[in-house]
């Protein structure tokens, strides 16, 4: 388990560089995450939106995506900056449920206020991975 070696302070300052990073001509609305893994290591991301609007990418999914990309799956505090302190979306907070409840959600806000959260609060009674085991959905050999 992960050492505690980066204040939430310093997690958050990441996330609101990452902000800066943000594709977001329609909606003028710049999103920054940072995703503290077990490992120690940040996962930045930013949203990047695209004129057909289903195919926007929220900035918590793009920094879960590259730390699965480079071989992470266990996380312990994602942080998410917004101008006015908005918390992920329905899809992220799926996407997050994936590797667990336990997850810390630190979302702030430009002025500095700070809301804390657990996944397993963002998203009750949710739609978890192991409840497709055993009910033939992932059984790809049939």
């Amino acid at each position: 388990m992960l050492d505690k070696p980066m204040t939430d302070k310093q997690l958050i300052a990441i996330a609101a560089l990452a902000r800066k990073k943000a594709y977001a001509p329609y909606s003028g609305f710049p999103v920054g995450a940072a995703l503290l893994a077990c490992s120690g290591k940040v996962y930045t991301g930013c949203n990047v939106e695209n004129a057909s609007s289903g195919l926007t990418v929220c900035a918590e999914r793009v920094a879960v995506f590259k730390a699965v990309s480079e071989g992470e799956q266990e996380f312990d505090t994602l942080a998410v900056v917004t101008a006015t302190g908005a918390s992920p979306c329905g899809a992220c907070r799926q996407v997050l449920i994936e590797f667990g409840g336990s997850l810390r959600v630190l979302v702030a806000d430009t002025e500095g206020h700070l809301m804390e959260f657990s996944v397993d609060q963002l998203i009750p009674n949710a739609f978890p991975g192991w409840s497709l085991v055993g009910s033939g959905a992932l059984d790809v050999a049939k």
